[in-house]
C-alpha cells in the first residue's frame, strides 16, 4: 500500500486479468455465440437452438482452434488492465471507508451478514473495471460475432456494461466476504481456487440477464433498438439465461485458477513493498 493506494492489487489484479482470458477465452466465445446471432449459423435464430455441442462443432469445422480465440486479443491486452482497476480501486476503497467511517461490526451488517463498506468498494471496483473494459468487450463482441465495427461504435453498450460489471463485482465480493464469515464460524477454510470458483458463479448467476442484454447491444445485430427493448424481448423469447451454463463454467475454472495466480502475485509484491 503507498498513499493509501494498493499498488500489489493493481499489479496482482493484471495478472489476475491476463490468466483470465488465456484459461477461459474459448467457452467465453461459445458462451457468446449462444447470447446472439453469428456468421457461423445460417439464421439468426440458429443459436436459440442450438445447444452448445452443436455451436462448439460448427465453430471447430469453419474457423478450427482459433476460433475459439477469436475476440481474444483486444481482451489480452485489456483484461489485465481492467482486472487491475476491479482489484485496484477496491482494495483501495475498502480501507479508506474504513478509516473514514470506522470499521464495521456485525452490529452494522445489513442482513446479519453483509458489510456496507465490502459493497461500497465492490461498486467502486466495479466501476473501475467498467471504464476500461467497455471498449475492448465491444471489440471482443463484434470479432466473436463476425460483425463489422467502426471507432464511433466503441461506446456502444457501455452504460450497461458499467452497470453489469459494477453489480457483478460487488456481488464477488460479498459472495466472498460472506463465505469467509461462515467458514470462520467452523474453523474451517478455502483455497482461491475454489473461493472464487463459488463467488463468481453465483455473481454472474445474480447478474446474468443484464450480460445478456449487454452482449446483444454490443454485437451489432440489433441498431435501432433501446435497451428496454431488449430486455424485453429478451425475456419474451426466455434467453434471459441463454448460454448460462457454458458461461459458469468457463467462469469457475477461469476465476479460480486466476484468484490462485492473483493471492501468489500480490503476496509476494508485499513482501518486496514492505523490504523497501
Amino acid at each position: 500500500m503507498i498513499k493509501g493506494i494498493s499498488i500489489e492489487s493493481f499489479i496482482a489484479g493484471f495478472a489476475y486479468g491476463g490468466t483470465t482470458v488465456l484459461v477461459g477465452q474459448p467457452l467465453e466465445t461459445l458462451k457468446t455465440l449462444t447470447q446472439v446471432p453469428s456468421s457461423i449459423n445460417t439464421t439468426s435464430s440458429t443459436p436459440n437452438n442450438n445447444n452448445i455441442l452443436t455451436t462448439a462443432k460448427h465453430l471447430y469445422s469453419t474457423s478450427g482452434i482459433r476460433g475459439f480465440y477469436r475476440g481474444g486479443t483486444p481482451l489480452l491486452l485489456g483484461g489485465g488492465l481492467m482486472r487491475s482497476a476491479q482489484f485496484g480501486f477496491y482494495n483501495s476503497v475498502l480501507p479508506l471507508m474504513d478509516d473514514n467511517f470506522g470499521k464495521r461490526d456485525k452490529n452494522d451488517y445489513w442482513l446479519g451478514c453483509v458489510n456496507p463498506h465490502v459493497v461500497a468498494a465492490g461498486w467502486a471496483g466495479g466501476i473501475g473495471r467498467g471504464l476500461v473494459e467497455g471498449p475492448f468487450e465491444m471489440v471482443k463482441v463484434r470479432r466473436q460475432v463476425v460483425s463489422d465495427w467502426k471507432l464511433a461504435d466503441v461506446s456502444k453498450g457501455f452504460g450497461v456494461t458499467l452497470f453489469r460489471n459494477s453489480f457483478l463485482f460487488s456481488s464477488f465480493v460479498i459472495y466472498m466476504d460472506v463465505l469467509k464469515q461462515q467458514l470462520a464460524r467452523y474453523d474451517m477454510t478455502l483455497s482461491p481456487f475454489f473461493t472464487a470458483g463459488i463467488c463468481s458463479n453465483m455473481a454472474w448467476l445474480t447478474v446474468w440477464p443484464f450480460d445478456v442484454i449487454k452482449t446483444k447491444r454490443q454485437s451489432g445485430k440489433f441498431e435501432g433498438r433501446s435497451i428496454m427493448w431488449l430486455l424485453k424481448d429478451t425475456m419474451r423469447t426466455g434467453d434471459m439465461y441463454r448460454g448460462l451454463s457454458v458461461g459458469l463454467v468457463r467462469s469457475f475454472f477461469a476465476n479460480g485458477i486466476s484468484m490462485e495466480v492473483y493471492t501468489r502475485v500480490e503476496k509476494e509484491l508485499k513482501v518486496v513493498f514492505n523490504e523497501r
